[in-house]
C-alpha cells in the first residue's frame, strides 16, 4: 500500500478525483488494504458491503449521523460504555439529534419511547457495565414493526465470535 497514486494519464487521474471512474486518489478515502477488509467483512457477515474506520467511536458516530437528521431521534439501551453514553448524551444533542433512554433493558421500556421521529434502536450485545444481554429477537421484532433499524455494538460480543 502506499500514501501516494499513480495515474496512467492525466485524463485518467482527472476522471478518478471528479469521481468519474472509481480507484485509489487519496488514502484516507479509500486505499487497497481497506478495500479488501471491508469485502471481506462484508462476505463473513453476508452483508452488501462493510467500511472500516478508525474506532467504534467512529463506527457509531457514522452510522448515528448518517440514518439521523435534526430533530430525529434513537432509542438507546441504558446498559451503555461510557464513551457511548458521552456521545448519546452530549455529542448528538449538540447536532440536534436526540438519545431516548429506555428505562431499562425490557423491550417494552424501547417501544414505549418510539414515535414519529425515531430512526432506530440501539444496543450493545452484552451490556457494559453490567453485562446485560438484550432479548434481541423481541427487540427485532420492535424495529421491524416500526420499519426502523437494530443497531447493535458487538464489542463485548468478540466482534461475532461470542454474539452473531
Amino acid at each position: 500500500a502506499t500514501s501516494s497514486y499513480t495515474f496512467n494519464s492525466s485524463k485518467h487521474g482527472a476522471d478518478l478525483f471528479g469521481l468519474r471512474a472509481f480507484g485509489n486518489i487519496y488514502s484516507r478515502i479509500m486505499n487497497p488494504t481497506n478495500d479488501v477488509f471491508e469485502k471481506r467483512v462484508a462476505a463473513l457477515e453476508g452483508g452488501v458491503g462493510a467500511l472500516a474506520v478508525s474506532s467504534g467511536q467512529s463506527a457509531q458516530f457514522l452510522c448515528i449521523s448518517t440514518i439521523c437528521q435534526v430533530g430525529e431521534n434513537i432509542v438507546a439501551t441504558p446498559s451503555l460504555y461510557g464513551g457511548t453514553y458521552n456521545q448519546f448524551k452530549v455529542t448528538f444533542p449538540r447536532l440536534g439529534i436526540n438519545v431516548k433512554f429506555a428505562k431499562d433493558d425490557d423491550p417494552a421500556s424501547f417501544e414505549a419511547q418510539i414515535d414519529a421521529n425515531t430512526k432506530a434502536l440501539y444496543v450493545e450485545t452484552i451490556g457494559n457495565p453490567r453485562f446485560a444481554v438484550p432479548d434481541f429477537k423481541a427487540l427485532k421484532a420492535i424495529a421491524a414493526k416500526h420499519g426502523i433499524p437494530l443497531i447493535c455494538d458487538n464489542t463485548f460480543g468478540a466482534c461475532g465470535y461470542v454474539c452473531q
